[in-house]
């Protein structure tokens, strides 16, 4: 009898997902010559921890990552990959291609809606955040200065830059430099969904 089961693109990218965390930061810490002691002191995660996450043998928290990113001076969107080994990269992502992580802390999903590999000075991320759900990015300096703005699509998130509240209802659009602890969260009882933009270009 023929097994008619499928596995959808989002099964597959879910499922290696943590390998191809796991493949980046490895690479991006070897194009910095940086030891894991050297990248420890630099982002504050244990070196214990990272060498986890180099062996894909943990799943780490989006506050985590958000460390390590800091700590290797790129956004958190770009450690989850998904280019091709030895494959040109394409101005093309279609949506089954397009690579979704959880994070294993607050049940949210992030979407790396931008191709992959491909030049370009920002990224687009969707961003599902659950009822209820907060996450709190301690990170305040990074070698180069990054920005970001969040635009929901529908429900409420309250973000805190600083000292600073922000309340954000559906149709909103918040621009932010990402220099100062940074917390997300969701206080109504329905799941928000928003949109972030992500670049490293100085603004004018």
């Amino acid at each position: 009898m023929l097994d008619t089961a499928r596995h959808t693109p989002d099964d597959t990218a879910e499922s290696d997902i943590n390998q191809r965390i796991a493949d980046r930061v490895r690479a991006l810490r070897a194009a910095r010559s940086y030891t894991l002691d050297a990248l420890a002191a630099r982002c504050g995660v244990s070196r214990s921890m990272i060498s986890m996450i180099e062996r894909g043998a943990a799943s780490p928290t989006a506050v985590v990552l958000d460390k390590l990113a800091a700590g290797l001076g790129v956004s958190l969107a770009s450690l989850f990959g998904g280019e091709q080994e030895g494959a040109p990269a394409q101005p093309l992502a279609r949506r089954g291609q397009q690579l979704k992580w959880r994070d294993p802390e607050s049940g949210y999903t992030r979407r790396n809606l931008s191709p992959p590999g491909w030049p370009s000075p920002f990224q687009l991320v969707e961003v599902d955040f659950p009822a209820g759900a907060r996450v709190a990015y301690e990170t305040g300096g990074r070698d180069s200065t990054m920005h970001q703005q969040v635009w929901v699509m529908s429900g409420r998130i309250d973000i805190v830059i600083g000292d600073a509240l922000h309340a954000l209802q559906q149709g909103d659009c918040l621009a932010m430099r990402l220099d100062r602890p940074l917390i997300f969260s969701n206080p109504a009882s329905k799941a928000a969904r928003y949109i972030l933009a992500i670049g490293d270009a100085p603004a004018t």
